[in-house]
Formats: C-alpha cells, structure tokens, sequence
C-alpha cells in the first residue's frame, strides 16, 4: 500500500517545498510546527478543562520546546536532560511533571533543585527514593490499566494495581511527602475512544477509598493515547474528548479532579515526513512473488515502533499509482530482525528503483528519539 489520498494528503505544503528545495543526505526527518500548533490548538478546543503536558520523549526538537512554551503548554519530563532542555527554552520549573516511575535518586534530587514539584511513582521503592531527595514534593501514582485497542501497549513494566495504590498514597504522607493524584496510561496509538472509561472508573474508586483513609487527592493524569494516522482511520480529537468528559462526569460527578493529559504522538506523530533512500531490491529465489526493498533507514535507525509491525506508517514513492506488487521492507543494518514490515501486505511500485526516495508519513513521534 503506496499511493492513496491519505498519503497525499498528510504530506503540508511546507513539507513538500522544503524537500524539494535541499540535497540532504538521508535519512533525515522534516517537522511541519504549524501542524503541532494545530493539534495543540484542537486540544485546547475539544478538552478546555484538561492541562495538556507536552511528552516530550515524543519528539524533543528545540524548536518543537520552544514552541509549545509559547503556545502555553506544560511538559512532561522523562530524564534530567529533558527537564534541562525545557527549562532552556523558557518553560516555568512549576508546569513540569516528572512522570517517569524508574528515577535515579540523584536525578530527582537534580529535578526537585530546578524547581519541580511533582513526581510520578508506581512502587514503594520509588516514593522513598522521592521523599529522601524531594521532602515535600506532590506525588501520584500511576495505575495498572487496561490498554486493549492500543497498538503500542505499554502494559505490564508500569503501573501498580489499585490495592496498591491507595496503600502507597496512604504511606505517601507519612513520608513527608503530598499525596496528589493518580495517573493512568491506556496506551498509545489508543483506536479505542471508549478504553478512558474503565481507567477513571478504576482512578474514581481509588479517590473514594482514600478519602475513607482521611487522604483528599486533588488530580488526575488521562495519560496520551491520543493517536496519529498510519494505515488505519481513526477518530477525531473531539469523539476522544467527548469520551473523556462523559467518563469523568460519569465517574467524578461535579467533584471534578484537576486533570492532565499528557499528548506525544497527537501533537507532532502526523506533523513529521522521514524520508529515506532505497538500498537493494532482490528476491531470494527465482520463484519468489516478494521482493526485498531495503532502505537506509530501519528499526535500529529510528523506526522502532516498527517490532511486531506494531505501527503501520504510510509510504509515498516517486511512482505511486503504477502497477505494484507485495513487498518486504527491511533496514540497511547486518542485524536478521531489522525488517520493517514482513507480515503486513504492503505493496511497493513495480517501477521502484536502486536510489528511489521512498518517505514515511506521520513519523514526526518516537523516531529521533529512538535513533539515539
């Protein structure tokens, strides 16, 4: 699958005059800022109620941070150089969230001198680690949620059952720390609007029992999930708010937490073009209906997202509408698992050529940051 009006049409004007008017070497990816404004834009739209912290593993290009400082957006951090990298460009230490549960200590003791105040944690290993190097920061708790519908799962390293969390958030005080909130993950590229429901449920449930317990939590993490378009349609930003509002009305009534969100692949998935070179083309006997297209790009290069052909990008090639046939495409490395795409019915032009530009739509998330 090559030429259709999806892939034509996820390419920007932009993208397209810039490519046309550079020789670089590639692979190399291309960002479209006007679409992450965009996209940032319809969540502040659709979800007005609702704090949007940037993932900024998603992408962490300067001029994407930068951006989205102007916009107003807060950050999600990972690591002490993204915390650095924010702060660099402007961000308040107050709108980040050190939502990583696998910290160093002496990273979070870095974080909580730069001025952040909330940290993630899914284990009592974790919250003490945060009271000995954070004494007095805002801590929640990430559940354990179902992730079905997601391709990109994030099931099983995070998140602890509800039991659990109500016992650490009830510790959390003891330890000299804020019991905040908790947070939930249904995974990325989440297809399934509906999947929210049973997460602020499960989260709901958690608020009451602790105020049983005399511990009063003050806000809620919806996580992402918010998808960008491959392959398949998916629903748009206002059938996943509308989702979203009934679950927390639903469950919440009018005591309505603060709420975060925490966009990645929404806000710069479908804003990116990577474009690659074709390496090879072979068969590997006379008789094999396949072709072998190998590019200079491969799971290893950047498109890890590819394992289990988890995620399915579009592809545009130079001879898109002519005759085609099914294909294997792999990466460049001396690696037997670097194959992109094996089971999938991808199809690749019969015309295509050795030195043929073939770019991969929608990869402006979890692509440079997988490269390095």
């Amino acid at each position: 699958m090559t030429q259709n009006a999806a892939a034509q049409n996820a390419v920007t004007e932009k993208i397209e005059r810039f490519i046309a008017g550079q020789d670089l070497a590639t692979p190399f990816l291309v960002v479209d800022l006007d679409v992450v404004a965009d996209r940032y834009a319809q969540m502040r739209q659709h979800l007005p109620d609702t704090e949007i912290f940037y993932a900024v593993k998603a992408n962490p290009a300067p001029a994407i941070i930068a951006l989205l400082v102007t916009l107003g957006a807060s950050f999600d951090v990972a690591s002490p150089g993204e915390i650095e990298l924010v702060l660099r460009h402007g961000a308040d230490p107050k709108t980040l969230s050190y939502g990583n549960t696998i910290k160093k200590q002496r990273d979070i003791a870095y974080a909580h001198d730069r001025g952040v105040e909330l940290f993630a944690f899914d284990s009592l290993g974790e919250l003490e680690k945060i009271s000995q190097a954070a004494p007095g920061a805002s801590v929640f708790c990430r559940l354990s949620v179902e992730t079905t519908g997601a391709s990109w799962p994030l099931a099983g390293k995070f998140g602890c059952d509800s039991d659990m969390a109500i016992d650490l958030l009830a510790q959390a005080k003891n330890l000299g720390l804020i019991p905040y909130g908790l947070a939930f993950h249904v995974g990325s590229q989440q297809r399934d609007p509906g999947q929210w429901d049973g997460a602020v449920a499960q989260a709901a449930a958690i608020f009451a029992a602790l105020e049983c317990r005399g511990v009063s939590l003050s806000m809620l993490n919806i996580g992402g999930g918010f998808p960008a378009r491959y392959r398949e349609d998916v629903a748009q930003i206002d059938t996943y708010a509308v989702a979203i509002d009934q679950a927390m009305a639903r469950h919440f009534g009018n005591r309505l937490p603060r709420t975060l969100a925490e966009p990645g692949r929404y806000l710069v998935g479908d804003a990116g073009v990577l474009q690659a070179e074709v390496v090879l083309i072979s068969r590997k006997s006379a008789t094999d209906p396949r072709r072998w297209v190998y590019l200079d790009i491969g799971r290893f290069g950047g498109l890890a997202e590819t394992e289990g052909e988890a995620i399915d990008y579009l592809l545009r090639t130079p001879h898109d509408g002519k005759a085609a046939g099914p294909a294997i495409l792999a990466g460049p490395t001396c690696d037997s698992v670097d194959i992109l795409y094996q089971r999938d019915d991808y199809e690749m032009p019969l015309d295509l050529e050795i030195g043929d530009q073939v770019q991969f739509l929608s990869t402006g998330a979890y692509t440079t940051t997988y490269s390095s």
